[in-house]
This record gives C-alpha cells, structure tokens and sequence, in this order.
C-alpha cells in the first residue's frame, strides 16, 4: 500500500507491512512455532521436561515459553503482525481487484493478440458486425461476460469468465485476518488485560481452592477463557483452573456442576474405547438444575460456555494397603489412605528411627498386559529359504494397520497400586504393586507372583520383585520365611531336621558335617556370616546367592567350584524347604507337597529372598482392599472467537476453491472485413446487384483474429481454446 502523507519512516513501514513477503515470513513462523507446539507436550509440569530432556532443555524451553507456545506473548504478537499485514495487503489490492473485475478489457489493439500463446485465425463467410453479434451471443450463452466494439477498421469482441476467481484472492486473505482476530480473542490475551488492569496474579501456593485469595481469582463475567474442572463422583464444583506460566488462576463459573455418574468403557488393549459423565448443572443466580450428557466430542453448552469430557482421574478413592516387610528390623502391618494424600510412617526404633512419607499417588483397577514371549513370535528363520512361508509372511503384512508379525496375548492382570516413599531429605521412590498374583507362563507347575515394581526416576521403567504365591494365594509364607531366616534359632532347627531326614542317627561323624554345612550355607544366605564378607567385595551384597558365589570364589579351588557348587544348592534348598515346613507348621497350615509345583514354589521362592535385601524400600506394600471414586476433568471454556474462527474457515475454504478451481479467461475476437480482389482479376466470382454493379463476394466475408488468455496455463485452457476455435469460428471460408 502506498501512502502518500507521513514521514519517510512511515511510508517505508507502512510498505513493508503490506508487503505480500513480509505476511509470507509471519505465517511461515507461526507454522514452525505450532509444529513445534504440536510435537512438545504443552502446559506440562517443569520437572517432566527435567525428567525427559535434561535441566538444559528445559531452562530453554521455559525461557523461550515453547512449552507454552500458543500462550506466549511472542506468538500473540505475531498473531497481531500477521492480521495487520494481510489486513494492509487486502487494502492494497482489493481496489484493484474490484476494478478489474467489471473490467472487460475491449480497447485490446488488434496487432497485441498475436502475441497470446493461445491464437487462432480464420476467414468467415459472413459481414464482421453479423460474425460479431454471432459471437457475441454464443459467448454469452456459454456463460461468458460480452461487450462488442465497433471500430473503423472492423469489430472487437471481448468476453470474459471466471471472475470470482478475484474474489477468492479476497476471500482467503480475508480468512487469515479472521481466524487470527479469532485466536486472539480466544487466547490469554484477555486474562493477561485483567492481570495488568485489575491487579490479578498468579497463584504459586498449595492448599484449598475456597482459601485461595480474591486477588487470584477472576470473575465470572470474564469475556474468555479456557480452563479444567475436576468434578468427582457425588461432588460439585464451580471454581476453574486456567494454567499460566509460573501459576494458575482460578476462574468463576456462573454455574456449578455436579458429577452423578462417570462411566468408561475399555478396548481389549486396556485404551479407554468410551468415558462419558452424568452430570447437573446448577446455576447460581436462578438455583435451576439443568441435567446433562457429557462425552467425547460431544459437549454440554450452558449460558455460552461449553462444557468438554477431557479426562478422568481419581476422584480420592480409599486403599488399604498391607506392609510386606523386606528386613528383619520391620513387621508386618497394615494401613489406610486415600489417593492424592500422604501418611506418615516411622521406620526404625530409638536414635535411628527414620520418617518415611508415604504418598498414595494412583489406582488402576484395569491393566492389560502382553504375555506373548517367544511362542507368540513368527516361527521360521529368514537363513533358510526351506523354513520361509511367502504366503505367510505376505500376509501378516497386509490387510488391517493392526496385523504385525509379533501375535499379542493380552490380559488384564487385575488392579494395582502406585505410590511413593519420600525420606527426610525430600527424595522418593515410585512402586507400582499388582494386588493379584500374576502367572508368567503357561506351564502347570509355575507358581503365580506378586509383582512389586520399583522405579526411580519418572522415565525409567519399572523393576519387579516377583514374589511366589503359596497356596492361600498371599505373600505370608515369604513373609513368614524371610523372618525365619533372620532367627538363629530357627535357622538352627531347620538344619537340624535337614541332616535327621538326609543321614539319619545311625551315621554322627556324617551327620554332623552336613549340620556344619547347612548351617554355614543358610548363614551366607541369611547374610550373618561373619566370615562371608572377610574375603568379599564391599561392593557386593553380603546376602543372598550373591554372598554363597563370593564365598566360593575366596574358599574353593577353581577345578573344584561347579561340583562344590551344586552341593551347596542342593544343601541351601533343602534346609530352606525345612525352614519353610517348620513356619507354616507354627502357623497352623497344612506341608508343602513334595512334587513339580512345590519345586518351582521353592525355586522362586530362593530367588525372592536372594533379591529382597536389595529392595530399595524397608518395605513393600500389597493391596488389600479399596473403594474406587471416579472423577472427571472437564474443560470449560467461553470462546467467543470461535464463531469467528469458524467463519474465517468457511471463508478459507471458499477462497482456496475459488483460486485452485477458477480459471479467469479472457477472450478476444478481431473481425475486420477481407481484402476484396483487385479490379482488373478475371475472376468471374460476383453477383449482380439491383443497380445492375458487380459487387465482389469478398466485400461480405471478414477476417477473424481470435485470442484467449488464462491466469494459470493448463491443460483444460488448452481443450477450451479449441473448443471455443471450432465454435466460434465455424464458418471457414
């Protein structure tokens, strides 16, 4: 746009602003920064960035807000460049564009036509003013826009078609202006106003929403907002969250809702398929209760502000967990709490006594698992074309997305637990136990575990510590062989009934080497020998297989270590299978059989107990108990921008068809009467007129000059122009 009044400064300002370049550069930054909103994770919590891309890149993000990109001031105010720039650029050509568009262009020279790619030539057998209403009046038929031109030398026809294509340029450029003044009313420039305006700030706090103070709330007649409502089952909630950098603000509602009933339904993966709430909602100023159906792309609208189905959480249901102790210095017990809360727990007993901080963090009453190992896999090895099925391998590779070469065998294994232990120091761990056991595998004599997870960091993947059930389908035997195993006495007992039942009483010298035996590899296991960790490695546990490894390692030869080896296995496991007889004995239950089940019972059980010492937790705990509430997340939101973000979409839809899909053509005819023949000719062709005058028959005929011009070369301009060639001018001489 070119002004003609100002400084220097401002025409050159005003020009760059309306440059088509300078809006080309705006979008093209705003689609960068939405790519990059789109694959970042956006308003999330500073220590997931931490956790996910190191302290460096997350200062980089919060510093530059692209973990709040459509929220950040640089993004508005490009937003705000790219309106005023298309907004210059539409008041720039729209004057033109509206000139040009009842323009038909007749005052063409005729020797300019035979400079258009698409020309024609022909002689008609008829006057220039018949060929040219003749023209005239199949063009408009077809459509077109005529005007006629007489002139001293001959006639000009000149049509036009396709002029919308014009207002397409308008209407898509129109569209950008729209949808940006659309995202800037619906953005956080309005709350950012109120902040600067009327005083509002951020709250950085914890604690009850009803204590936080007016200074962080805004009203109820805010004209736009986006904001999250959590809203459990039985409750009701009328107080908003809306995210900000640094904090959050709490936005009034004119209305509260109340949550009657969430319902959620599940894919066989474990993916919610369906959650949708029952839900009331009460409006404060007439006391009216409207009841409303929630779901999924399917929202309630109350008084201008739409109610959306986000998410469900935890709505603070109760668990009732059980400690399973993981040293000698801890006893069994349970404890209640409920989701989203913290208990306090003492580990230890006088000067060192440790507070351990328990935080119930999560509940999962569904969690489907693959157990396909390595018989859901595609038998067959790529090395010998003799095991290859083609028609196999085709197959799992076509058809549906969801076909892989890896067959899934899902089960849902029951609910589970999640929690964290924080020290004094303010550092946790994160657990995750199943409260059912889970089988691993197929075979008959495998015993179900109860799987405890350990996790250190967010990131990380959980580690289990499989934990065999016995027979009552609980961890007391473990707990009951694991206290038994910290007894000297016990353990005593248990090696004694181990050589009675091996040797016998006829046999004392044998008997009593295998006593000091027993004793000394249940001590290594126990980790109470105080020899074990003499010749050992600080480093490594002084418990478990581990310490019988170091033992063996700093005791026997080499040459001797597999034989010796697997005497002292064998000697570990049947004092242990004594152990564990003698502790369900004093429980009151009934031996573990001597078959296949009880082996593998057994086997899992010495690698629980190997493992327990490096538990990184005094204590594990098991689901006992609990009683679910289900909470939704709402988001509530009052966009008035969004009908107009909608028409500019209407508008770029037309805009975009109009300048793809509409060709303007122009087309020009010349009809100048032929060259009549010289009067000496011998030519005979003439006719007689009424005066008796020969007249030449050439006086009747003229010459037609067609042209046509395109603003896009195709191939359908191509097939016009000789469609139009064969029409318009049929009448070759």
């Amino acid at each position: 746009m070119k002004v003609n009044w100002g400084s220097r400064t401002l025409r050159a300002s005003v020009e760059l602003l309306s440059s088509m370049r300078f809006s080309i550069s705006l979008l093209t930054v705003i689609c960068i920064a939405s790519a990059i909103g789109t694959v970042l994770k956006q308003q999330e919590p500073l220590g997931n960035y931490v956790n996910q891309f190191g302290p460096f890149w997350a200062q980089v993000f919060s510093l530059a807000s692209l973990n709040t990109v459509y929220s950040a001031w640089w993004f508005l105010l490009i937003l705000a460049f790219l309106m005023v720039s298309t907004s210059l650029c539409i008041a720039r050509n729209t004057p033109k564009i509206l000139a040009d568009f009842s323009q038909i262009k007749e005052d063409v020279r005729e020797q300019s036509l035979k400079a258009f790619g698409h020309r024609a030539q022909a002689a008609l057998a008829e006057p220039p003013e018949a060929a040219a209403r003749r023209i005239g009046q199949t063009l408009v038929q077809s459509g077109w826009k005529v005007k006629l031109q007489q002139r001293s030398a001959g006639w000009m026809v000149a049509a036009k078609k396709g002029s919308a294509n014009k207002l397409g340029y308008i209407a898509a450029h129109s569209a950008i202006v729209l949808i940006c003044v659309g995202g800037l009313l619906d953005g956080d420039m309005m709350v950012r106003a109120q902040m600067l305006l009327n005083g509002k700030s951020t709250y950085t706090g914890g604690g009850l929403i009803s204590d936080v103070p007016a200074a962080h709330r805004l009203s109820e007649r805010n004209p736009t907002f986006r904001a999250n409502l959590l809203v459990a089952e039985g409750t009701q909630s009328s107080t908003a969250i809306l995210n900000q950098p640094g904090g959050v603000l709490l936005q009034e509602l004119p209305f509260a809702v109340e949550l009657k009933k969430f319902s959620v339904e599940y894919y066989s993966t474990g993916m919610p398929k369906l959650f949708a709430s029952d839900i009331i909602i009460h409006d404060k100023a007439t006391g009216e209760k409207t009841p409303a159906r929630v779901e999924v792309n399917h929202p309630a609208n109350y008084k201008g502000v739409e109610i959306y189905q986000s998410s469900f959480d935890d709505g603070g249901s109760s668990v009732t967990l059980k400690a399973i102790p993981m040293s000698a210095a801890s006893k069994p017990f349970e404890i209640q709490g409920t989701i989203g809360g913290s208990s306090v727990l003492t580990h230890g007993q006088g000067a060192g006594a440790e507070q351990i901080t328990l935080e119930y963090t999560a509940l999962r009453l569904i969690n489907v698992e693959n157990f396909a190992g390595s018989n859901g896999s595609v038998s067959g090895s790529g090395a010998d074309v003799r095991k290859v099925d083609l028609h196999q391998a085709i197959e799992t590779r076509l058809g549906a997305a969801n076909k892989t070469t890896t067959q899934k065998k899902l089960r849902n294994v029951g609910p589970s637990v999640r929690y964290k232990l924080r020290d004094a120091a303010g550092q946790a761990r994160e657990f995750q136990n199943y409260m059912l056991p889970v089988k691993m595998d197929d075979s008959a004599d495998s015993p179900a575990m109860f799987l405890m997870g350990v996790r250190e960091n967010p990131a990380d993947a959980f580690q289990y510590l499989r934990i065999p059930a016995d027979p009552e389908s609980s961890t007391a035997t473990f707990v009951r062989l694991r206290a038994a195993l910290a007894d000297p006495a016990q353990r005593a007992l248990a090696v004694g009934r181990y050589a009675r039942l091996a040797i016998g009483t006829d046999r004392p010298e044998l008997a009593e080497q295998l006593t000091e035996s027993a004793s000394r590899a249940l001590a290594l296991f126990a980790g109470t020998d105080a020899a074990a960790g003499a010749s050992a490695d600080k480093a490594k546990p002084a418990s478990g297989l581990q310490a019988i490894s170091d033992f063996m390692e700093a005791n026997v030869p080499e040459a001797e270590r597999n034989r010796a080896g697997e005497v002292l296995i064998r000697i570990l496991n049947g004092t242990l299978f004594e152990l564990t007889a003698m502790a369900r004995e004093q429980a009151g239950l009934k031996p573990l059989p001597q078959d296949g089940k009880t082996q593998a019972f057994m086997s899992q059980m010495v690698l629980s107990l190997s493992d327990a010492p490096h538990y990184p937790a005094p204590m594990a705990f098991e689901l006992k108990d609990f009683k679910q509430v289900q909470a939704s997340v709402f988001q509530v939101a009052r966009a008035p921008g969004k009908k107009i973000v909608y028409l500019g979409c209407a508008f770029l839809i037309l805009g975009v068809f109009g300048m793809l899909y509409i060709r303007e053509r122009r087309l020009w005819v010349w009809l100048a009467p032929q060259t009549p023949a010289p009067a000496n000719s011998n030519d005979d062709s003439g006719r007689t007129t009424d005066a008796g005058h020969s007249v030449p028959e050439s006086a009747e005929k003229s010459q037609a000059t067609m042209a046509l011009s395109t603003n896009r070369k195709t191939m359908d301009g191509d097939k016009e122009f000789e469609m139009l060639k064969t029409k318009l001018l049929q009448a070759p001489l």
